[in-house]
């Protein structure tokens, strides 16, 4: 299935003539960027994703979504003014049975900017499976490649943006937390992503992108 995803992906590529997005120089096609809408407890979040910048992640990402993995899932993990974290657990704090993990795109993916989306991972860069974070500021200090820093050489790969839904994502940003199940950071609340679908735009590309 990942291998018909990424096929499907690269594809689509090559027909649209391997267009890249708007930092790449070249404009990128409505049809080339995939669109996710997150039905959450508090409202909803629309992301858009680019392959080109990172085709493994993205396909690996739709995977999830079209097996309805992410459907009654919780964030997690809030931490004011960085980050809210998703996509590996329920209601009930249990952990999903996630697929292999998948190989770490960042240094070729997009900078990890305000509501941005980006690959969760333990400190294994190599480790990334369904959990995905959404930042809440500007991380491209703290979470992308530094390739002089033995330390960060990796980062977190970003793989798609909010084009809908940042009020909410900011509302989930400041929410109560507490400590549960052994986790920090945990909503009191929890915040429910009650479904994941592929969507299509409903309107024309507003000439915004992911840089």
């Amino acid at each position: 299935m990942r291998r018909l995803l990424l096929g499907v992906i690269l594809a689509a590529l090559s027909a649209g003539g391997g267009a890249m997005a708007e930092t790449g120089g070249q404009a990128a096609k409505a049809d080339d960027h995939p669109m996710v809408a997150l039905e959450t407890s508090m409202g909803r979040i629309v992301l858009r994703l680019y392959p080109e910048k990172a085709p493994l992640t993205v396909a690996n990402f739709l995977e999830y979504v079209e097996a309805d993995f992410f459907n009654g899932t919780i964030f997690h993990r809030v931490v004011p003014n960085f980050v809210i974290q998703g996509g590996g657990f329920t209601e009930t704090m249990s952990r999903k049975e996630t697929r292999p993990p998948i190989r770490n795109e960042a240094a070729r993916g997009l900078k990890n900017k305000q509501y941005t989306i980006s690959m969760a991972r333990t400190g294994d860069p190599h480790s990334a499976t369904s959990q995905f974070f959404i930042s809440l500021r500007d991380n491209t200090e703290s979470l992308d490649p530094h390739p002089e820093d033995p330390s960060r050489q990796w980062g977190y790969c970003a793989f798609g943006e909010v084009v809908e839904g940042q009020a909410v994502v900011d509302a989930v940003g400041k929410v109560k937390t507490e400590t549960r199940a052994g986790m920090k950071d945990v909503p009191a609340v929890p915040v429910l992503i009650n479904t994941a679908k592929v969507i299509r735009p409903e309107a024309p590309e507003d000439g915004k992108t992911g840089s």
